[in-house]
């Protein structure tokens, strides 16, 4: 029997969810790893596939940047749609054997997999066969509306994207566009149909259990390889605001970043970030959770390299004195737009404009 190994990520930044998908696959296709489930959430993003239509963005460029909402184009099937905070999606790595090449038999084991786990929360849904993706009502239903999207990618039978199923999803961020190119029908997610918030989790381990039950595989449960904190030492507020960048040195990969670092054994976040703080840049002073949590893909090794990072910021007065620590060989205060222009990772940047917006000393 093969293994289907599930990896619960928590929230991932879109372009680092096309990375994890990339690499995923060559280890795959190596045959380094074994097949894989990867369930994550989004931030606001607006995703097109292959046949999408510009046109079903209604928004503005304007309204989308007051949302929040990113827009990518992917080489997934079908049209637009969202993912966003409490969607669940899934991206299926499976290496398909001989008996299970067929692109619409995969489509119909990811609708089963989805369907059978809103069973058990005692939601009934279907297909429509005119219409992708998963459905509550029935077709030519006037109360036909979608809860699960599925956009799919198959190259040498192996499986990329995947599915996305609205838990507790703020649904008015559909009205951003046409889901799917449909306009005839609308959205749901389970918090709506149910009339109260669902667990993620719960629905997590209903996926891992139904997904694993359909590809006819024994269930491993993944884990991430190393747990880091970021920190945005920030000095001012709104726009005299300047925030540290720190210079790895040429052996360390010669890039800018905000002060960074890796957990001890049997030290929490908050203790780490203080220690990297103090060790980084020769301060000691409080840091601010910042409720930032996300999972990346560190470099470019086969197989994937997992990494869980929390994010923190230190508010520092003008005139503070930073000491270097060996790893940097140079430092700068810089503004806002120069920090989010030099830093080389989503997550960095985001650990940044959070900090923004927590208030100062």
């Amino acid at each position: 029997m093969n293994t289907l190994t599930v990896f619960r990520l928590g929230r991932v930044e879109y372009e680092d969810g096309l990375k994890l998908m990339h690499l995923f696959g060559e280890a795959r296709l190596q045959e380094l790893i074994g097949d894989a489930l990867l369930l994550l959430e989004h931030p606001p993003v607006l995703t097109l596939g292959r046949a999408a239509k510009r046109e079903n963005i209604t928004a503005t460029d304007a309204r989308l940047a007051e949302e929040g909402v990113e827009v990518f184009d992917t080489n997934r099937g079908g049209d637009v749609t969202y993912h966003g905070p409490g969607q669940v999606v899934g991206y299926p790595i499976l290496l398909l054997p001989p008996e299970r090449r067929d692109v619409r038999r995969y489509v119909r084991d990811v609708e089963r997999g989805l369907i059978q786990t809103l069973a058990g929360f005692g939601l009934t849904a279907g297909a429509i066969p005119k219409w992708p993706g998963v459905w509550l009502g029935l077709e030519g239903s006037p109360d036909a509306r979608k809860i699960g999207a599925i956009g799919v990618h198959l190259s040498r039978w192996l499986t990329t994207h995947g599915f996305a199923l609205n838990v507790n999803t703020n649904l008015e961020h559909f009205q951003l566009i046409v889901p799917c190119g449909i306009r005839e029908a609308g959205v749901t997610s389970m918090q709506r149909e149910l009339g109260h918030p669902v667990s993620v989790p719960d629905v997590e381990e209903a996926l891992a259990r139904e997904f694993t039950q359909v590809f006819d595989a024994e269930r491993v449960d993944g884990t991430v390889d190393l747990r880091t904190v970021s920190v945005a030492v920030v000095q001012g507020q709104g726009p005299e605001a300047r925030v540290l960048l720190l210079r790895r040195t040429p052996e360390r990969g010669g890039f800018w970043q905000t002060v960074t670092g890796r957990l001890e054994p049997g030290e929490s976040p908050v203790e780490a970030a203080r220690r990297e703080v103090a060790e980084e840049t020769g301060l000691t002073l409080p840091v601010v959770d910042l409720a930032y949590r996300h999972a990346f893909a560190l470099g470019e090794a086969l197989p994937p390299k997992l990494v869980e990072e929390h994010g923190f910021a230190v508010h520092v007065a003008p005139d503070t004195q930073v000491r270097l620590g060996p790893e940097h060989d140079a430092f700068e205060w810089v503004d806002v737009p120069t920090a989010l222009a030099r830093l080389p990772f989503r997550g960095l940047r985001e650990t940044v404009a959070r900090a923004l917006n927590q208030p100062g000393p």
